[in-house]
């Protein structure tokens, strides 16, 4: 069993394993009600495939990282908070320090996506959001690079930008690094799932807002995304389409009417925002799909370029779709989307 990664600031320990036939929804809603899931003997374990409750991948564990801050991150009073025993290997807590995890293609397309998995502010998904989702597009020629964001909720002051600062940061580490890794500065779309999708709405509308002091030379790059792809994404905090947990994790359990806006994407989207790339299943039981249509009816009331996508069936947190069904078909059209948006810069 992997032990805690303490060089990194993220404590990867599985605490306990969880049953591969349990889903992602599962693991949400017993993280929410505190319900302890079924163990498996660690023979079970090795003899499971990873998959999105499995073990961080051999790529994962191999990828280069990059630390976001030089010396303490902004805001203060971070807590490791105990690992729950149903916590999969894969989903990481306890980030202390947020890392970029580096996934470089054999052929280069001179791209990068900033890759933010989700796991309801409460964890971040490493595997299938994370790993797996790189893996993909660096077979498309994509430099990746997947954000370990610091959860707001372990203890930080002012919760509610911290996420956003990380994403900030992020994406001007990306372009600083862009010689480097044989990036175009201007190609940097982000992606982001669930909550991820959350934080990538967040960047893409917020990109601007003032939410950390500069620190360094990086901090004077532009941390506009070229464009920005939202899978199944988190947008309202409104409670009546929200994620509760996500809105809770994020805001507090008391946030004001105000704060709840102001970290609403849908009501920050302007003319500034870039294009914007849209995925859903309309059978989502955790992020309803009213998310998704109240981003691109604002996007399109802004006169952004979005592309939307609905799939009929899918539910939550399936990540690169399956082979055999509609939704696995949109990273192809991410990547064609991308293509057209990208020949013109």
């Amino acid at each position: 069993m992997r032990r805690p990664d303490k060089t990194r600031g993220i404590d990867t320990s599985p605490e306990g394993l969880v049953s591969p036939g349990i889903s992602r929804r599962a693991i949400l809603a017993a993280a929410g009600a505190g319900v302890v899931l079924p163990q498996i003997s660690a023979a079970q374990a090795r003899a499971a495939p990873s998959g999105p409750l499995g073990p961080l991948s051999a790529s994962w564990r191999s990828a280069e990282t990059l630390s976001l801050w030089q010396g303490a991150p902004p805001e203060h009073g971070y807590r490791a908070l105990p690992v729950p025993a149903e916590s999969p290997p894969g989903f990481l807590r306890n980030i202390s320090s947020p890392t970029l995890h580096v996934f470089r293609p054999r052929l280069a397309n001179r791209r990068a996506v900033l890759l933010m998995p989700g796991g309801a502010y409460s964890f971040v998904v490493g595997t299938h959001e994370g790993a797996d989702t790189a893996d993909r597009l660096t077979a498309l020629g994509y430099t990746v690079f997947v954000l370990a964001y610091r959860l707001p909720g372990e203890g930080w002051s002012n919760r509610w930008n911290v996420p956003l600062q990380d994403a900030q940061r992020a994406i001007r580490l990306v372009r600083a690094n862009a010689a480097r890794y044989g990036i175009d500065q201007a190609k940097v779309a982000v992606l982001g799932y669930s909550a991820g999708g959350h934080l990538a709405a967040s960047l893409a509308t917020g990109f601007a807002e003032p939410v950390y002091a500069p620190r360094d030379a990086v901090d004077a790059l532009d941390p506009r995304p070229s464009a920005a792809g939202l899978i199944y994404p988190v947008i309202t905090l409104a409670p009546r389409y929200t994620n509760p947990q996500s809105a809770a994790s994020l805001l507090g359990p008391t946030p004001s009417d105000t704060l709840i806006a102001q970290r609403s994407p849908e009501l920050q989207v302007t003319a500034a925002t870039p294009p914007a790339f849209l995925v859903h299943a309309l059978d989502d039981p955790a992020v309803p799909p009213e998310n998704s249509f109240m981003m691109l009816s604002a996007l399109r009331s802004a006169r952004v370029p979005a592309e939307a996508h609905f799939f009929e069936r899918g539910g939550h947190g399936f990540g690169l779709g399956s082979a055999d069904a509609p939704n696995g078909q949109w990273p192809a059209l991410f990547d064609s989307w991308l293509g057209q948006h990208f020949a013109s810069t």
